[in-house]
């Protein structure tokens, strides 16, 4: 077995994909490839499979997958129609120029995985959302954020990478921090982006990853987090709701219903809080600059 290699752990029934990111001795790191998980396994508990072959739980998270991110854009583009025709009447244009401009909320994403960070970049720059992202080991997110929120200074910050709950000898504490792989991490992070900005409204936290602590994350000052039934949740879960609050008009809420139980996971794996959307609209339309006959008026 070599790093890279894709394999599925026979004591949990070959139930999800995992990548094999170290090896030490008779034991293997290895990461999810649908799910924000970290885990740790002996080598005779690891059947490596193909890149083509897809696990019955991973297949359905493909699918939903899919639906989401479909409705995800159908949204975006029902919002900007919704943009133009909030105008309709108020600035006299031609009907084939658009007489406003769109200024979606700014994303700072720190990610745990660089793979996920990639494939979440990905997916805003396809929805026209402005973010910045960074590869972030989940116990430096915190000063991270201490150092970048001044100079980004984003509506919307996204926490997460890898959790899930620790195996104990004895009985676990689902309370307890402790009893959590990178919660206490990810809460600290939020709590620097809580005192940078208290307004929930003006900055949105979404927070966690697989089997995260929801309550000590909401406690800690996030408006979203996981998750509330200590499961996995998809890659691209917290994508899916800074999106959401991205291209929510400034005047509207974030319907709670309609994203939570259209992210990947569901309302088990994602929770949160009334916030206000992010999306403005400018008037009027950003100009071409480089065509533009200016008579200058200033001399040197």
């Amino acid at each position: 077995m070599n790093l890279g290699d894709l394999v599925v752990r026979k004591s949990y029934g070959g139930d999800v994909t995992f990548r094999v990111e170290n090896i030490v001795q008779n034991g293997a790191v290895i990461k999810g490839t649908e799910f924000r998980l970290l885990a740790d396994a002996p080598l005779d508990d690891l059947v490596q499979v193909p890149p083509t072959r897809i696990t019955e739980r991973g297949q359905q998270a493909q699918i939903k997958a899919t639906e989401s991110l479909t409705k995800l854009r159908k949204d975006r583009q029902e919002q900007s129609q919704r943009s133009g025709e909030s105008l309709t009447g108020v600035w006299p244009q031609s009907p084939k120029e658009a007489a406003y401009f769109e200024v979606p909320g700014k994303v700072l994403h720190l990610d745990g995985d660089a793979l996920y960070l990639k494939k979440s970049l990905s997916l805003y720059e396809q929805l026209r959302i402005p973010a910045e992202g960074h590869h972030v080991h989940e116990s430096k997110m915190a000063e991270t954020l201490y150092r970048l929120l001044p100079h980004v200074r984003p509506d919307i910050v996204v926490i997460t990478g890898h959790d899930g709950v620790l195996k104990q000898q004895h009985t676990y504490d689902l309370y307890s921090l402790n009893s959590y792989k990178n919660s206490q991490n990810f809460v600290t992070a939020v709590k620097v982006a809580r005192e940078y900005e208290r307004n929930f409204d003006t900055l949105t936290i979404v927070a966690g990853a697989c089997q995260s602590h929801f309550e000590a994350l909401l406690g800690a000052g996030a408006n979203f987090a996981s998750s509330p039934g200590r499961i996995l949740i998809h890659a691209l879960d917290p994508v899916y709701i800074a999106a959401k609050a991205s291209f929510t008009s400034i005047r509207d809420s974030v319907s709670l219903g309609d994203v939570l139980n259209n992210t990947i996971s569901g309302s088990q794996g994602m929770g949160g809080i009334e916030t206000r959307g992010s999306f403005r609209i400018g008037m009027p339309r950003l100009q071409n600059l480089s065509t533009l006959k200016v008579a200058p008026s200033v001399m040197m």
